[in-house]
């Protein structure tokens, strides 16, 4: 009995790792999220059982109970179950309670790290979380705490410097502009990305003072990282070259 947790990267199927596309082609059982691309699942083989356990905000299919007891169930009915969650599963991603929750019942447990979104999707982007003169340093923070509260820690990050990242967190936007607009930092630039790596994706940057109003009017919504800092402004920079080279 064997599980292998893979980090899936953020939605480009071409940014998983060699080492989890190998496991993916051996595996018995793969149980995938909803944000993690289901062409990875063609590396499967044709016997392969493949199970959608995925998850999104306000519409979960599988509680994370649930998913604990199929990643043990299968794997003592089958043998090597993949468990493949989006992004990187020890980023926000309760990675580590379904190893615990594995190991507890006797099974080996393999970790494949993948691609965080939280850097990945700002740099394809245009955008470096740190950089000279800009910044030294960022922060990575939830959005959505288990008791669905905006994390605590964004009220600190926001007195910082630091470049600050904001996962699963869309639908605290105006909690978080108005955290940053009561330190009178609504002039701060902020980008937003939906779908980052993604064909379909978007960006919307502007400030801190009226990054509400460009989102409605350019329909932004989630999945999307938010990302506050004088680097966001960047993005803007990526594109200006990108018309001029198109011109």
């Amino acid at each position: 009995m064997k599980v292998t947790l893979i980090g899936a990267g953020p939605g480009d199927p071409e940014l998983i790792t060699l080492k989890g596309i190998r496991a993916l082609e051996s595996a018995d059982v793969v149980l995938h999220d909803a944000l993690s691309s289901t062409e990875l699942l063609e590396y499967c083989r044709p016997e392969c059982v493949i199970v959608n356990v995925g998850k999104r905000f306000a519409q979960h299919s599988c509680n994370q109970d649930v998913i604990n007891h199929l990643i043990v169930e299968y794997a003592q009915q089958y043998g090597h179950v993949v468990r493949l969650k989006g992004g990187d599963p020890f980023i926000f991603g309760r990675g580590y309670e379904e190893m615990e929750y594995a190991q507890r019942h006797g099974i080996e447990v393999q970790v494949v790290p993948g691609i965080s979104s939280s850097y990945a999707v700002p740099a394809l982007a245009g955008i470096p979380l740190t950089t000279r003169g800009l910044s030294e340093s960022f922060w990575v923070v939830t959005g959505t705490t288990k008791d669905h509260k905006l994390s605590n820690d964004l009220a600190l990050a926001a007195q910082s410097s630091a470049t600050v990242v904001v996962l699963m967190g869309m639908h605290k936007l105006p909690e978080i502009v108005e955290t940053y607009a009561q330190l009178g930092k609504i002039d701060l630039p902020v980008a937003i990305i939906q779908n980052g790596t993604r064909p379909e994706e978007k960006i919307v940057t502007g400030k801190v003072g009226n990054i509400l109003q460009l989102v409605q009017a350019e329909g932004i919504g989630s999945p999307a990282i938010i990302v506050l800092g004088a680097v966001a402004q960047l993005a803007d920079n990526v594109k200006k070259l990108t018309q001029l080279v198109n011109y």
